[in-house]
């Protein structure tokens, strides 16, 4: 029996109808290897990774610098308990991480494992320090429809994208859901003082088509939480490491959150690991009694392999100038979509932030955006789509000559399918 029918017979994947899936026509691309901003299946076809396998690699795969900084540690220990120990690699990631936000009160970090993890703690964070420190009666939350935090049930409650979350709310927290600041500005003061914290994705919502919100908006939205003694939890697992141009989205409107959650491109994109920083008086507020202390945790929480990966990864941002290489490149990109749009009658509309793309299409025919990406493959792409809007996110570490074979293959795939 080969891969593909174990896979079909034992597998459930997700985000998937597994009845689909599963059929006998639907033949599944099965990776067997990746360099740079290329993967290669295991038939040798080649396809440029167009959504960063799932928005988290960085630098490319197989990059030799974390390659070998994950060797060296191998040859250590794979991994030790971060609960009543430490380790190198850990205190010098956290210190790294924090000196990002210099002059800022954002100096503590507590490592998890993904995207959905870090919000949890985020959130759990926000709610304990409001209900041991005099403030029992936040306990709610604002969030934006359209964003999309994780998949656990906590994190899932702040999650605005209907088709994923509806049929959760129930079980969540309270959770009050808006479009913009507008509509923060009306809630009463009464209300306000029960929120303990919002949520947003800065400068560009993925999971809602690739949304970008106005700029500004985010620097007024921190005023606002300010004055209102709300706290601010920014949810950089998508945005963060480069992918909007800047290291965090938040620092091109120089906000610094209450809570920022970080992990996708954490490790370069080759490891489960995350990390929510979190501001010096936020901690103070769990000090004192051990009943004050936070009782959370992972087992794999600072696992020294995930942590000399970002170690590595970090290096390579300096090594290689890659946030310059992402402005030009950005600006690159920008320049053929433009053209793309001019040219395409089908498409409706491109939102872009940085490398990070949503090219929509002008139909109502529902999975006309699955059929494209299918189509793509012909022409060595591989991406997902949201509805009918397809994601481009590669890698950093993508050429001009890879950004012209990309944008070319959406071309033809398009046409294939709706001329």
């Amino acid at each position: 029996m080969d891969h593909v029918e174990i896979d079909k017979q034992h597998c459930w994947h997700p985000f998937t109808q597994q009845e689909i899936w599963t059929s006998p026509q639907h033949q599944p691309v099965m990776i067997d290897s990746g360099k740079g901003v290329w993967l290669k299946d295991t038939e040798g076809n080649k396809y440029i990774d167009g959504n960063s396998s799932i928005w988290t690699n960085i630098h490319g795969h197989n990059h030799p610098a974390i390659n070998q900084a994950i060797k060296v540690q191998l040859d250590k220990i794979s991994h030790s308990s971060y609960l009543g120990f430490g380790h190198p690699l850990a205190s010098e990631l956290a210190l790294r991480l924090v000196s990002f936000f210099p002059e800022t009160d954002l100096k503590r970090v507590f490592f998890s494992d993904d995207g959905s993890t870090a919000v949890e703690c985020a959130m759990k964070m926000a709610l304990q320090f409001r209900i041991q420190n005099g403030e029992p009666e936040k306990t709610e939350f604002i969030a934006f429809i359209g964003g999309y935090h994780g998949d656990t049930l906590g994190a899932a409650s702040l999650g605005g994208v209907e088709a994923f979350f509806a049929r959760f709310r129930r079980f969540g927290l309270i959770v009050h859901f808006i479009r913009d600041l507008d509509e923060l500005r009306d809630f009463t003061e009464s209300d306000l003082g029960k929120i303990a914290a919002v949520i947003i994705e800065p400068l560009v919502q993925g999971v809602n088509q690739i949304h970008v919100w106005p700029q500004g908006m985010l620097e007024e939205l921190r005023v606002f939480t300010q004055e209102k003694s709300i706290h601010l939890i920014l949810d950089e697992v998508m945005t963060g490491f480069g992918r909007t141009g800047s290291m965090f989205a938040c620092q091109q409107e120089g906000v610094t959150p209450d809570f920022l959650c970080l992990a996708k491109g954490l490790t370069g994109g080759y490891l489960p690991m995350a990390a929510t920083l979190v501001t010096e008086t936020i901690y103070k507020g769990f000090l004192g009694d051990p009943q004050r202390a936070f009782y959370y945790g992972h087992s794999y929480t600072a696992n020294p392999l995930g942590c000399a990966a970002a170690l590595a990864s970090l290096d390579v941002f300096k090594e290689e100038n890659t946030l310059i290489g992402v402005k030009e490149k950005a600006a690159y990109l920008a320049y053929k979509l433009s053209y793309l749009a001019n040219e395409n009658t089908h498409i409706k509309e491109i939102r872009r932030c940085g490398l990070v793309a949503g090219v929509e299409m002008l139909t109502d025919q529902k999975g006309v955006g699955i059929e494209i990406c299918e189509a793509a493959r012909k022409y060595q792409l591989l991406t997902r789509t949201i509805l009918n809007t397809i994601v481009l996110m590669p890698p950093l570490s993508i050429t001009r000559d890879e950004i012209d074979i990309m944008v070319a293959a959406l071309d033809q795939s398009i046409a294939d399918v709706l001329d």
